[in-house]
Order: structure tokens, then C-alpha cells, then sequence
């Protein structure tokens, strides 16, 4: 009997067109490792499917228009008030359809969930070493993805025109207008006019329910097109080599663990959706360009960039006529950008100082390699000290502090605070890797301690497992980059002199300091130093496992 006739008609008759049986038949035997980390991926997923499905719910009652209209909803405390249609919308979807709280909370939360599942998502393939070759453009994407999500979160915030999202369309519309030259323009195309203008929510709305999400859409079937051509990256661990994945199949195994998880997702989303009061636009009141909400903040993901522009210092500059509003300029448009390109490109900028152009496939345990925690680390102190910063009117008021004390220390801390944040992580991780390198050269500290027949007191040492000294050593042995003769073998001057010297010294100093694998000839040497016969044996027999294990590492 051929495989065709085992289907039902339905799935029968697609396999004759499409021919999904030879498609299936290799994609869904697929071997993924099995990593709880790697379910941080599949919460940005499936919150993004959550936004999709709530999101549609809320366009059916959602009216994206500025056109001015009087409440006479349910909500009595703002009857009889002028609002915008889009705020008497969202208030009617909160109040007058059935479960339209509910959904709009869960559609708020995922979004939430979203972003910051991408960022610690990206933040794992940081510190593993996940960017590398070939997976470089998947960090793009990946980043590209968490952009479009930001700016996303921010257009639906927007959205209900209401008093807390009309100051954050406020100030981004200060923002827009600091552009030299073009600012005008862009702010008279966002709004449609002076702000607040009257077209902005219908521009919004189309850039929200189609525009983005599509472009997202796209992003997500090439993320994970690029994820099984390139093949999963894994842990290291006994077994697991570059050439191979170690896991479980696909269909039936992460088939079932993934729907599962998708519901896991979904019903907390819903509780916290259901229980967690996110939004309530309706204490707000509708958007008067008059008035600011008190103590208004942005949602977290929008913080950081609040906080660049509250805690720079304020000045401008006048030239033939033209102000340029250097507080606005730099900590807006300038810094924030730069930040972020810096860590979009990081991993062709850590692969041209250390010359690394194979392919990797095991991951990195963050103490292997401590110069790049150490960045992260400084990535991530300059984010949270610019965060902090967005909140610095609350911090003033609810420890009793001088607004001013607050701000004249994050100025300094968002500068210093990386640097320290830089030193004290990559010492932490050079610390651990000789550690790794005792446990592995001496074994493990038993406690006893044996007299020898010359009077000598030593402590007795324990050998680590097999399957340890496999994971300690699932790594390779680097060098910084040489520089080169300084003229080839005719005597030609080398081109790019320079250049290549700032690279050496860039690689000298990213692995300064950094511990190296021990070799198999150090292993023995230390291993002849074991006090116990038997432990003699066992230390030897790691060594042998151990040439075999690094034979293709070193």
C-alpha cells in the first residue's frame, strides 16, 4: 500500500497537488534540543499571535477618527463630555461590549509580554554567543522584529486618544519638531497639520492593524525559515558536537509541547488580562492639548528613551536664524540610535576584531567568553540607568529626594555606572573560568586532608565526571589576532597598516586576561600529582576521554 492511500480524502487529496507528504515526511522529523531558555522565543511567538487574535477582536468596534463627537455611554463621570469618536470608541468597547475590558486588557498585556520576551530572547543569544556565524542576519531580523515592535506599541498606545497618550504624542511631537531641516515636514505628515492635528489616529490605525504587523508577520517566517535551514543551536553537553543536534523530533514531541505552552501563554495572558488593571484610559479623560496628566509615564519599553531626554542637560544653540535644541537633539535623536545601531551590528564587530570565521553551532557559556559579558552587562546598566532616569519625578517624591540630586547623579551614573558595570562582570567571569580550569586540572575539594610518610599535609581532591569535564571543555582555544609582517615577502609595504593594528589591539584587549582550556598535556601533569591510586585511574581514564572529546577543538 503507498503512503498516499494511509491518508484521509481531504489530506489525501492536498498531497496529490501540493505534495505535503515528502515535505512532512522530512521537516517534521526535524531534531530541536530541548533548552528551557529556548522557550523564551516561543513566548514572543505566541504573544504575537495573542495580539493578532484580540486585535482583530478590537477593530470591529474601534472607530479610528478624530471627528468630534458628545459621550452618552455608560460611563457616567464623562457623560455629556466633547471627546474625539476614536476615545468614545475605546470607552464604549470598555464598557458597552461584552468582554471588550477584558480583551483589550489582554490585548495591552501581550504586547507588554512581547517585547520583552524578544528582549530577553536576544539577550540570551548575546550571551551564548547565538549571533555568530551563520546566524548574523537571524540577530537582525530578531532585532528588526523588536524595533518594529517598540514602535508598534507605541502607535496602539496612541491610539485611544486619550490624556495620558496625548502627552506622549506631546513629546514625541517636541522630538519630531527638533529635527534639523526636515522636522516640520515630518510633523505636519504624522499629524496632518499643527499638532494635534486631525488625521493622525487614521494614519496611526492603518500603520498599526496593517502595515507593521505585516512587515512583523514577514520578519517572524524568516526568523524561523533561517532557524531550521541553519539548524537549532544547542548547549554543549556529552554528545553534542558542532555537526549534530541532540534532541527530539519535531512532530510528535515539540508539536504537543508547543501547543501546550501556546495555551499555558494564553491563559496567563487572560488572567493578568482578567485580574491586573492595565490602561484605564477612562480615568484619563480625552486628550486636551491644554492639559499634561501628573506624574504621566510612558509604557516600561518607551522609558528609556524618556529618561535620555529628562535627565540631559538642557541647551540650544542659535545659527544664521536656526535653533538646534541640543536637549532634544542628542539624548532623542542621536543617542538612542546610535545605541541601538551599536548592538544590531555587534556581532560583525566582534567578528572582525577576532577574526573568527567559522561556523558555530554549540553555544557559549557567558564566563567562556568575558569580555562580551562584560559589554552586555554595560549594555544593559546603560539601559536600566536611562530607564531609571524616565522616572525620576517618582523616585524624587516617593524617597524624599531632591529631583535635582536624582537627576545630577544619573548624569554622571549613566556614564560611569557601564564602565564599573563592564569591569566588575568581566573579572566575575574570568574569576569562574579559573575555577573551571581547577576543577578540571585538579578535581574537586573533598575536605580530607591526608599527611604524606615525608610529613607533607595536603587536602585530597575528587575527580569531576566524564560528562562535566565534556561540558567544561566544549570549547576552543583562542588567540588575540597577529598583526603581520609589516611588508610582504617582495617588500611591499603592507595596505591598511593602521587599521590592522587597531584591530590587534582591540583583540589583545578583548581576550586579555581570559583563561584557556587546559591541554591534554596539562591534564596529565596535573593529574600526576593525585594522592589516591585509585584516583590515579579514574584522572587518567578523564584524560583519555578527554583527548578524544577535543580532538577536533583544538
Amino acid at each position: 500500500m503507498s503512503a498516499n492511500t494511509e491518508f484521509p480524502g481531504p489530506v489525501k487529496w492536498i498531497d496529490d497537488r501540493l505534495g505535503i507528504a515528502k515535505i512532512g515526511k522530512k521537516n517534521l522529523r526535524k531534531v530541536f534540543p530541548d533548552h528551557w531558555s529556548f522557550m523564551l522565543g516561543e513566548i514572543a511567538l505566541y504573544s504575537f499571535i495573542i495580539l493578532i487574535l484580540t486585535g482583530t477582536f478590537l477593530t470591529f468596534w474601534f472607530k479610528p477618527s478624530m471627528a468630534e463627537v458628545q459621550y452618552n455611554g455608560s460611563y457616567s463621570l464623562l457623560k455629556g463630555l466633547h471627546m474625539s469618536e476614536a476615545y468614545a470608541s475605546t470607552l464604549d468597547i470598555t464598557f458597552d461590549v461584552r468582554g471588550g475590558l477584558l480583551v483589550r486588557q489582554i490585548h495591552h498585556w501581550a504586547a507588554v509580554l512581547f517585547i520583552a520576551a524578544m528582549m530577553v530572547h536576544l539577550l540570551r543569544m548575546f550571551f551564548t554567543g547565538a549571533f555568530r556565524k551563520p546566524r548574523e542576519l537571524n540577530w537582525l531580523i530578531g532585532f528588526g522584529m523588536l524595533f518594529l515592535g517598540i514602535v508598534e506599541g507605541f502607535i496602539g498606545y496612541g491610539l485611544p486618544d486619550d490624556l495620558l497618550s496625548g502627552t506622549g504624542l506631546r513629546i514625541t511631537n517636541g522630538m519630531i519638531q527638533a529635527s534639523p531641516v526636515v522636522g516640520t515636514y515630518m510633523n505636519f505628515f504624522i499629524f496632518g497639520g499643527e499638532f494635534p492635528g486631525d488625521d493622525f489616529v487614521s494614519r496611526f490605525f492603518i500603520v498599526h492593524v496593517l502595515l507593521i504587523p505585516g512587515i512583523i508577520l514577514a520578519l517572524v517566517t524568516a526568523h524561523l525559515f533561517l532557524v531550521v535551514y541553519h539548524k537549532h543551536t544547542q548547549y554543549a553537553g556529552p554528545g553534542r558536537t558542532q555537526k549534530n543536534v541532540v534532541g527530539y523530533p519535531l512532530f510528535p514531541v515539540y508539536t504537543a509541547k508547543a501547543g501546550g505552552f501556546f495555551f499555558v501563554v494564553f491563559g496567563i495572558t487572560a488572567l493578568m488580562g482578567a485580574l491586573m488593571q492595565i490602561n484605564p484610559v477612562w480615568l484619563y479623560g480625552p486628550y486636551n492639548p491644554a492639559e499634561v496628566t501628573a506624574g504621566s509615564q510612558p509604557d516600561w519599553y518607551m522609558g528609556w528613551l524618556e529618561g535620555s531626554v529628562r535627565i540631559f542637560p538642557g541647551f540650544e544653540s542659535h545659527f544664521w536664524g536656526v535653533t538646534l535644541s541640543w536637549n532634544l537633539l542628542i539624548p532623542a535623536l542621536i543617542i538612542p540610535p546610535a545605541f541601538v545601531t551599536l548592538v544590531a551590528l555587534y556581532p560583525f564587530i566582534e567578528g572582525w576584531i577576532t577574526g573568527d570565521k567559522r561556523e558555530h553551532h554549540l553555544l557559549d557559556r557567558p564566563r567562556d567568553v568575558p569580555t562580551r559579558t562584560g559589554i552586555g552587562v554595560a549594555f544593559i546598566t546603560f539601559y536600566a540607568l536611562l530607564w531609571i532616569g524616565g522616572g525620576n519625578d517618582l523616585i524624587a517624591t516617593h524617597f524624599g529626594i531632591s529631583l535635582n540630586n536624582v537627576t545630577w547623579f544619573l548624569r554622571f551614573a549613566v556614564i560611569l555606572g557601564p564602565i564599573l558595570a563592564f569591569m566588575v562582570a568581566r573579572r566575575w567571569a574570568i574569576s569562574l573560568q579559573r575555577a573551571d580550569y581547577e576543577r578540571l586540572t585538579h578535581g574537586l575539594e573533598t575536605g580530607v586532608i591526608v599527611r604524606s610518610p615525608e610529613g607533607k599535609y595536603t587536602e585530597k581532591h575528587q575527580p569531576i565526571s566524564t560528562y562535566e569535564a565534556y561540558s567544561l571543555t566544549a570549547r576552543d582555544r583562542v588567540l588575540p589576532h597577529e598583526i603581520g609582517p609589516e611588508t610582504d615577502d617582495n617588500g611591499v609595504r603592507a595596505p591598511r597598516r593602521a587599521l590592522h593594528k587597531a584591530r590587534a589591539a582591540l583583540s589583545r584587549f578583548y581576550f586579555a586576561d581570559a583563561v584557556q582550556k587546559p591541554t591534554a598535556q596539562e591534564l596529565e601533569e596535573a593529574h600526576e600529582h593525585a594522592h589516591d591510586p585509585d584516583e590515579i585511574h579514574e584522572l587518567t581514564e578523564d584524560t583519555e576521554t578527554y583527548r578524544e572529546v577535543t580532538s577536533d577543538r583544538s
